[in-house]
């Protein structure tokens, strides 16, 4: 027995020591997929040697003699760095995931090859200017250098058994578009507004449960800064002076003139909130040529400088939210064709043939219209009659590459917005300021002319009545060059006061973001950076603020209510990841949410406005139905009390931070065993209200979006400005940079943003035959 015991014991520790060989052989066969960082390469299609820097956070510095040579550097160097992401990316974009993921994929490629993304790419890349097809070459160049110099795969590619091919224009664009898509979400909302209508909530009811944007709510553009002739905008129906729902994209941006700053000269923050994902959106970057100097935050498989600023001025962004997409309700007759002008016009039908890993392939038909494609066909529950899409984004032709391009090289407010006149979706709210005290905004995009009566905030015949009428000039476009109260804030929130000539949107985000940036602003004589940074990272809620008052009204249930009602009543407002305070408040406001569950078929309706009111002034929607006795909205809201102190005492936690957290999911492998060492999470705090946003999923109290980039400009101290991301440069799980820059992130630290020459590791890519 004691001799079988030890021939098992030989053999269990020759199985270990043959699984501890395969594990160490993989790992030593994906460490060889690091990205080399210093020495020398020989590429093809450079003219001449191209530096390339690393500073000890991984942030690049790239050094050309041309600005071709330039972009195709930093090509390669986004392929070294983030070449899975890129590949995933344009896979999105032209709806080819089911062929390296499989059957699980394809409803997701259904409804992209269903919009026409890669079509629309295609469409564009053939009508760029020959300036802008040379820079989008020469980045694609870049890219198939990489893919050409023999280096080895990342391993997701390993794991999923396939190669990348070679890039194309149109692999650029494509991600533009992608972008366009996820800040562009009208479609959605009509089709939310359709569904409520169809349920039999009135027009007047609606307007109750999405309260229309506050007259007193700050807008981004002051009446007295108007420069176009006033015209007093006609109020729609009332159905149509909506505020949106919950899904719109949320950044903020400020610019502060010297007046207002203890240097003299101006600040510019920006902090846009989008997907947080592994690794990060962004990645940080200096680039510089003859004629063309600027770091900021770039986007891999896009090339050029995003966010940023150059070695004269500063520029950052946030989502106008415009209405640049209408839904058309189709007349349909016999499958065949469509009712449109009183003629039966025939569908065009596009095959798209999408092949699915192990072989299958299914063929798709989409139907288009003279509007655009019957996106209804792609949806999992579709309406009851088909609705085509109209959208800027889905135009042949479109210079977004053309419009950064300029921005990067602009030197003065005339040649921003010369650079801008190019620019088409999404909108944003751009932010300005030079080195020379000047600061200023401007909303660029095709805005499109619709004929009276037409918001664009429902679904619309698509019989030919309702036909776009052209788009609005770039003269038309709201600006302002040095406002008059010294700065400009944007959080989303109203762009335009009473009198401006047109809507851009009935859809705005809640002000309370742009309440507090404001009020945080004024609160100071004269600002310094710190103060920026300050205000960058507040997480003091105004969502709160007003729902106090409910507080004090509450007749709690327990004593267990009433100590946290004082508790509460107490507390400050500031939703930090430490705080228990903040625990339980967000626990309390999501329960008071689901208010309206019953009318409206969600679980949750986060429209504090309404909220407030039915608490304050009764509602209907009140009394439980589970009780026998009728219960007024501040029962309601004691119960929903309650309720949050049992969920609270069910997760069994102290903090908002300890349940509250940011994650960063790999794309593909978050839904592998290696997870573990691909997705991060870290303690948050914030809700959707505060500046420091910190938006969560009401049912895992996770946080899914926020802050993707951090940036601050001192136009004074250029050198001294600061910028971050989380994660880290690096889209290399086992990289050193992988995740390097995540606590500083989750702490609010930042990197200096610099244009000066890196110090660090160096890689000199030398020009081949």
């Amino acid at each position: 027995m004691k001799r079988l015991l030890r021939v098992f014991a030989w053999l269990l520790g020759l199985a270990i020591l043959a699984a501890l060989g395969v594990v160490l052989a993989a790992y030593v066969t994906l460490r060889a997929s690091l990205p080399q960082v210093e020495g020398r390469m020989v590429l093809k299609g450079l003219s001449a040697p191209v530096e390339v820097g690393r500073d000890a956070q991984g942030v690049v510095r790239i050094q050309a003699q041309t600005l071709k040579d330039l972009l195709f550097a930093q090509g390669f160097v986004h392929a070294q760095e983030r070449l899975w992401q890129m590949e995933f990316q344009r896979r999105v974009g032209q709806g080819r995931l089911s062929e390296v993921l499989g059957e699980a994929a394809l409803p997701q490629d259904r409804f992209l090859r269903t919009w026409g993304f890669y079509q629309a790419a295609k469409s564009a890349y053939a009508r760029l200017y020959p300036e802008e097809k040379e820079a989008m070459d020469a980045y694609v160049a870049g890219v198939n250098a990489f893919l050409a110099s023999g280096a080895p795969l990342p391993p997701e590619f390993r794991l999923l058994g396939f190669r990348p091919e070679p890039w194309t224009g149109p692999d650029v664009l494509v991600w533009a578009k992608m972008m366009s898509f996820d800040l562009s979400g009208n479609w959605e909302e009509e089709l939310l507004r359709h569904r409520l209508l169809a349920r039999g909530i009135s027009k007047e009811r609606l307007l109750e449960l999405i309260p229309p944007y506050p007259e007193d709510a700050p807008t981004i553009m002051q009446g007295e800064d108007l420069d176009l002739p006033l015209k007093r905008e006609e109020a729609p129906a009332a159905l149509l002076r909506m505020a949106p729902p919950r899904f719109l994209e949320a950044s903020n941006n400020w610019v502060v003139a010297g007046s207002r700053t203890v240097t003299g000269k101006p600040f510019l923050a920006n902090d846009p909130h989008l997907r947080l994902q592994a690794p990060s959106l962004w990645f940080l970057m200096a680039l510089e040529a003859p004629g063309y100097r600027v770091v900021g935050a770039s986007l891999p498989g896009v090339p050029g400088i995003v966010i940023g600023r150059n070695n004269r001025i500063a520029w950052g962004v946030t989502n106008v939210g415009a209405d640049v997409q209408d839904l058309y309700l189709l007349e349909d007759v016999g499958g065949r064709g469509y009712r449109y002008k009183g003629q039966v016009v025939p569908y065009r039908v596009r095959e798209e043939r999408i092949r699915v890993k192990g072989g299958k392939e299914e063929v798709l038909r989409v139907r288009e219209t003279l509007y655009g494609p019957v996106i209804t066909d792609a949806l999992q529950d579709p309406p009851k009659t088909p609705m085509a899409l109209r959208w800027v984004s889905l135009d042949p032709e479109d210079h977004i590459l053309m419009a950064y391009l300029g921005i990067n090289r602009a030197g003065n407010w005339q040649e921003f917005v010369a650079a801008l006149n190019h620019y088409s979706a999404p909108s944003q709210n751009f932010v300005y300021a030079d080195v020379e005290g000047n600061i200023g905004y401007i909303a660029p995009g095709k805005f499109p002319i619709r004929r009276e009566g037409h918001t664009g905030m429902v679904p619309v015949p698509g019989n030919g009545e309702w036909d776009w009428q052209g788009y609005r000039k770039p003269e038309d476009w709201p600006r302002v060059l040095n406002p008059k109260e010294g700065f400009v804030v944007t959080a989303n929130n109203k762009v335009t006061p009473e009198g401006f000539p047109y809507a851009l949107t009935y859809d705005w985000a809640e002000p309370y973001r742009a309440e507090r940036i404001r009020e945080l602003l004024l609160a100071k004589e004269k600002l310094s950076l710190e103060d920026m940074k300050a205000i960058q990272l507040d997480q003091k809620s105004l969502l709160y603020r007003d729902f106090r008052p409910i507080l004090e009204l509450l007749n709690p249930l327990s004593e267990r209510s009433r100590a946290w009602r004082e508790r509460l009543l107490a507390w400050d407002g500031t939703m930090a990841k430490g705080s228990e305070e903040a625990l339980v408040f967000a626990l309390w406001y999501t329960e008071l949410t689901r208010l309206p569950a019953r009318e409206v078929g969600e679980a949750f309706w986060d429209e504090p406005r309404y909220l407030l009111k039915a608490l304050k002034e009764g509602d209907k929607n009140c009394d439980q139905p589970d009780t026998e006795y009728r219960e007024s909205c501040l029962d309601f809201a004691a119960l929903a009390l309650e309720r949050a102190l049992d969920r609270k005492e069910a997760l069994r936690v102290r903090s908002w931070g300890e349940v509250h957290r940011a994650t960063f999911p790999h794309a593909v492998l978050t839904h592998t065993p290696l997870k573990r060492f691909t997705d991060r999470r870290v303690p948050f705090g914030g809700d959707r209200y505060t500046v420091n946003v910190g938006p969560f999923d009401p049912e895992t109290l996770l946080m899914s979006h926020g802050p993707s980039y951090r940036q601050i400009v001192d136009l004074a101290h250029p050198e001294a400005s600061l910028f971050i991301h989380p994660m880290g440069q690096s889209g290399h799980f086992l990289s050193p940079h992988y995740a390097d820059l995540l606590p500083l992130w989750a702490e609010g630290a930042y990197l200096p943003m610099r244009l000066e020459p890196a110090r660090g590791q160096i890689l000199l890519l030398e020009p081949g035959r």
